[in-house]
């Protein structure tokens, strides 16, 4: 009996070898980081189809493409613009839901030949029926959305973020995970609504400060709708203050402005304002010169990509449907890209 218990644990023991030597290293890894690794803010401005029956504000309804033509226009235009410079992560604003944005991903797969996944939670601008959503390439492993405690509401210092997105992505190089969490938002438009637009600032930093403390890689991007232009922020400004973390005791929770490392005659964002709209802000981790980490190079407003036929159009926001289509620019936001290597 001693002999066939032996016999039994030592087969037993063989297996869990087996598992262990043999199973244990092909759990998956993180993906193989991109060469370079580019993140790309743009405001698709009113990227919502023809169909208004899933539309319920009149805004939302006046602003749907007017026609299957004209949606079918803007969708191909857009990813071919998309197309020209491929970003690994492209962070979304204005946009309708979930199905144009799988749309917009299989035109790039069909027409351009680039692999494209969708995240995406309902927002609840109820008002506009704008949202936002990512597309990426690669690294995503978790995505979701936040909302105030009950001491931030009572507290009165935060707004609601209507329209946002938390995503974390994480790369293999060599023996290490590297992670970058980012935070997709667009806040509240108009220099009238400054106050609400401030608070929101306050709770997009608050929701990222431990992570920015603990020396991590994170990036807060989109369309910020401040007045502020790079380089010019004031403690009794529009917002952008409080969202690089200048609003707190210490300073290992600030961020830095990348359009600030952009040709200060290349920063505005907007196809019509002399504004500087759309912004990346990085975690201090992510502008080391060297060592190893996710590093940033450099940022870039590309409004050739955005401007079509000769020059910008003054006159978008009325000929938006009614321009020639060799003539009509692409929305009244410029993509903004920053690019970084994994090392």
């Amino acid at each position: 009996m001693l002999r066939s218990f032996s016999r039994t644990l030592l087969t037993n023991l063989r297996i869990l070898y087996v598992f262990i030597v043999i199973l244990a290293p092909s759990i998956a890894k993180a993906d193989t980081p991109p060469e370079p690794l580019t993140i790309a803010t743009w405001n698709l401005e009113w990227f919502f189809d023809d169909e208004l029956r899933d539309n319920y504000s009149d805004v939302a309804k006046e602003q749907s493409s007017p026609s299957q033509e004209e949606w079918l226009w803007k969708l191909n235009t857009t990813a071919s613009a998309i197309a020209k410079f491929k970003p690994t992560i492209l962070l979304a604003q204005e946009i309708e839901g979930r199905e144009v944005m799988y749309k917009l991903a299989t035109v790039l797969k069909d027409r351009h030949s680039l692999n494209y996944r969708v995240a995406f939670i309902d927002g609840n601008d109820h008002s506009t029926e704008q949202d936002v959503a990512i597309l990426y390439q690669s690294g995503l492993v978790e995505f979701s959305r936040r909302e105030q405690n009950n001491e931030m509401f009572r507290s009165r210092e935060y707004y609601n973020l209507s329209k946002h997105l938390i995503g974390r992505f994480e790369w293999q190089i060599e023996d290490r995970t590297e992670t970058l969490t980012i935070l997709n938002l667009h806040l509240r438009a108009t220099a009238e609504a400054s106050d609400p637009r401030i608070k929101q600032c306050k709770l997009a930093h608050e929701w990222m400060r431990s992570r920015i403390e603990q020396g991590e890689h994170v990036i807060i991007a989109g369309d910020m709708n401040v007045e502020e232009s790079a380089g010019s922020v004031t403690p009794d400004g529009d917002g952008m203050h409080w969202i690089l973390g200048r609003g707190t005791v210490s300073t290992s929770d600030d961020l830095v402005d990348l359009l600030e490392r952009a040709p200060a005659d290349k920063r505005d964002t907007h196809l019509i304002l002399e504004r500087q709209f759309d912004r990346i802000l990085a975690s201090p981790a992510m502008m080391k010169t060297d060592g190893t980490g996710i590093l940033f190079q450099t940022i870039e407003v590309l409004s050739e990509h955005n401007i079509r036929g000769e020059g910008a159009d003054l006159d978008h926001w009325d000929t938006r449907y009614t321009k020639p289509h060799n003539e009509r620019d692409i929305s009244d936001h410029h993509p903004v890209m920053a690019t970084f290597l994994i090392r």
